[in-house]
């Protein structure tokens, strides 16, 4: 009797290439998922900053109208229209303020994407 040998090969170059774009395709569609999460977080951050930035918007602007209308009114009889300079120089600097801590907000990256940015440096290290 002849024994049947058998012979049992590897998964060859197209399963592997396979088994390796199925891969490539979890890993593209996990990384989407979690940017499309975050991105709903930021989107509802950037939502309530720019409502709260409205709203506080309009009580400044009346808060100085009514403010300037007074200090103007008190000194005009002393100063004239000097009074309307230093107005401009004070909410000039005012303005300045504002801007300058708007900008440092913006820098500590409250509307990024941390985890999706921390995944893909870890894919990349891992592929690389």
């Amino acid at each position: 009797m002849e024994k049947a040998e058998t012979i049992v090969h590897g998964p060859g170059l197209m399963s592997g290439l396979t088994g390796l774009a199925k891969n490539l395709l979890g890993l593209v569609v996990s990384r989407v998922e979690l940017a499309a999460i975050e991105l709903t977080e930021v989107r509802n951050h950037a939502i309530e900053l720019v409502a709260l930035f409205a709203g506080a918007v309009l009580a400044v602007w009346f808060a100085v109208l009514y403010g300037t209308a007074m200090v103007v009114a008190l000194a005009w009889d002393t100063m004239g229209w000097k009074i309307l300079l230093v107005m401009f120089a004070v909410f000039l600097v005012i303005t300045a303020i504002l801007v300058f801590k708007g900008l440092a907000m913006l820098k500590q990256g409250k509307l990024a994407f941390p985890e999706t940015m921390k995944e893909l440096k870890n894919d990349r290290d891992m592929l690389l």
